[in-house]
């Protein structure tokens, strides 16, 4: 009996330093990280030359300073680098749905206030080349879906829609599996409303 009460208080201290791992340690980590992907990023396009992120993320929604690095990928390594992009979806400012995903929690939390995103809010990408707004078509907890749907990652993000050609460039945002691997994720999508050409600073507006 002795034995088996210690080795329930072995697992029980081993979940609370796992937990505790996930909501602080990973967060530590993935922002280290991103402050490094910043700084090389930085640099490259400083030297004229895409960089291993694609580019930057800012959401006045989430904060003044909110910048995170936008990478390619959406698997485990890629959410722990900053927000990551759909690879078989269109990239920044193209016709077609620009995906994109980030944790709420743990990883460095890119989308920790997610659900305050609000209908109207501006969503700006910068690239090397361009800067693009998007404005959004919803609030951040108007949308949710079980992880099994995929109409958000569509070329046209519509549960109406199935392989239809996109015809305007837009932007969707969804909140990725947490710390107890939810069923649920939180959409929101977005239409182009503005591209700034960085070299010359002139603007073409959308819609």
């Amino acid at each position: 009996m002795t034995g088996f009460g210690i080795t329930l208080i072995l697992v029980g201290l081993g979940f609370l330093l796992y937990c505790a791992w996930q909501y602080f340690g990973t967060n530590i980590v993935s922002k280290n990280k991103q402050a490094d992907i910043k700084q090389s990023l930085s640099q490259d396009w400083g030297k004229g030359i895409d960089s291993d992120a694609i580019g930057l993320l800012r959401v006045k929604r989430f904060g003044s300073k909110y910048e995170v690095p936008i990478v390619k990928g959406f698997d485990d390594r890629a959410l722990a680098r900053g927000v990551g992009w759909d690879p078989k979806s269109a990239r920044p400012g193209q016709i077609g749905n620009f995906a994109i995903a980030a944790h709420r929690v743990t990883h460095g939390e890119p989308f920790r206030d997610f659900l305050k995103l609000r209908k109207g809010d501006k969503v700006v990408v910068e690239t090397r080349t361009n800067i693009y707004t998007y404005r959004l078509r919803n609030n951040g907890d108007s949308i949710t879906v079980d992880f099994t749907v995929g109409w958000p990652l569509q070329r046209v993000p519509d549960p109406r829609y199935r392989n239809q050609r996109p015809t305007r460039a837009v932007i969707t945002m969804l909140t990725c599996s947490e710390l107890f691997h939810t069923r649920n994720r939180n959409v929101v999508i977005g239409d182009l409303v503005s591209t700034v050409d960085k070299s010359s600073g002139k603007t073409a507006t959308t819609g």
